[in-house]
């Protein structure tokens, strides 16, 4: 299969961006990027230092610097950061250079799946569930409002959203089979 415009991951922190991202890449043939690993890259520091540092503020502004800078190339599947949508700058990148693919989930699956997690800076808190249920309420609009398709990931495994997300992608014409790969 192959992907014939870039796909964004979008959705909120703890619904499998990065893990399903590299196995959705693997399948349309596109190079993986995570944007949260290449700001960290392009720093030389963690998210939670440049956070610490420079405020959410600060952050935001490289995140837009990378996804600007990432989307001047084609064949990328770009898993973005839980807030990435939250810039107006940010929604125009995805929505320009590529199709955007809101993953979904429930408020409980990210408590169960970032429990351990001390590397967030904005689920630093003793009420993490008032945190995430805020966010959601924030940024769900959000994702909607940018989403070419909308996927809810529940307790689905990697592999069975993956192919999900392909069917839905092939409706929209941005995957197609590729003759030769189907050929034994």
């Amino acid at each position: 299969m192959l992907a014939t415009r870039n796909v964004f991951l979008v959705g909120p922190m703890g619904v499998g961006k990065t893990t399903i991202g590299r196995l959705l890449a693997r399948e349309l043939r596109l190079r993986f990027i995570d944007s949260d690993q290449e700001i960290e890259k392009r720093a030389g520091a963690e998210i939670a230092w440049i956070f610490d540092m420079e405020g959410e503020q600060g952050f935001r502004e490289r995140e837009t610097r990378v996804l600007e800078d990432i989307c001047q190339q084609t064949g990328l599947l770009i898993a973005t950061g839980g807030g990435a949508v939250l810039r107006n700058e940010n929604r125009r990148i995805l929505n320009q250079f590529g199709v955007v693919v809101f993953l979904d989930t429930t408020v409980d699956v990210q408590l169960k799946r970032t429990g351990n997690d001390k590397k967030r800076p904005l689920l630093q808190s003793d009420d993490r569930r008032a945190v995430l249920t805020k966010m959601r309420e924030e940024r769900d609009p959000i994702y909607l409002e940018v989403a070419d398709v909308h996927v809810n990931v529940g307790d689905a495994s990697s592999r069975r959203t993956v192919n999900k997300i392909i069917r839905l992608l092939e409706k929209q014409g941005v995957v197609v089979r590729d003759d030769q790969s189907d050929r034994g």
